[in-house]
């Protein structure tokens, strides 16, 4: 059953994401109002040790009031490479340069509502360059065992869905 959009009209605009409302017909004939969000593209990127630990940030978030750990991640700016915003964003809230980074995976964490594309980066080699620029990112960054993973994730320590995917791809890929 495919819903075609018919129509589409912005809302509300800025820098970084647009409200647009839709007209989008059912395949029985009848039509909805659908609000959409439409996201810049969002690079992730994390460093694994030979600890097998993974670089993380302990930050909070304002909008759900939560604590959390998550990877770096940020916007993609204008005409930027996917893999070298994800290697800014990095640096900029870790202090870690990232070595060459892998592609781990892409998720649209909320298809349902946004077309928001969060691509996700990993390596295994990284050089640290000093405090972070944008420390105001997070309360703190650790290296944090991958071991730990799941049980993070299932304490809900990780409350961001395509974080949690991430670190459990990452734990799988480096533990077995």
């Amino acid at each position: 059953m495919q819903w075609t959009k018919k129509n589409e009209q912005t809302v509300y605009a800025n820098r970084w994401f647009s409200v647009n409302l839709a007209d989008v017909a059912l395949p029985d004939g009848r039509h909805l109002d659908h609000f959409v969000i439409r996201l810049r593209a969002v690079a992730v990127a994390t460093i694994v040790n030979e600890a097998h630990e993974v670089l993380l940030l302990w930050r909070h978030r304002f909008i759900t009031d939560s604590w959390g750990w998550e990877l770096a991640a940020g916007v993609v700016e204008d005409g930027e490479d996917i893999a070298y915003a994800a290697a800014r964003e990095l640096e900029e809230e870790t202090g870690w340069r990232p070595g060459p980074l892998r592609h781990l995976m892409s998720v649209e964490p909320s298809n349902g509502l946004t077309d928001a594309r969060h691509h996700i980066y990993w390596t295994d080699e990284g050089t640290y360059i000093g405090h972070p620029q944008d420390d105001f990112e997070s309360d703190r960054r650790e290296w944090v065992p991958l071991k730990l993973v799941p049980d993070m994730i299932a304490r809900g320590e990780v409350p961001a869905a395509n974080m949690a995917a991430a670190l459990l791809l990452l734990h799988h890929l480096n533990l077995g």
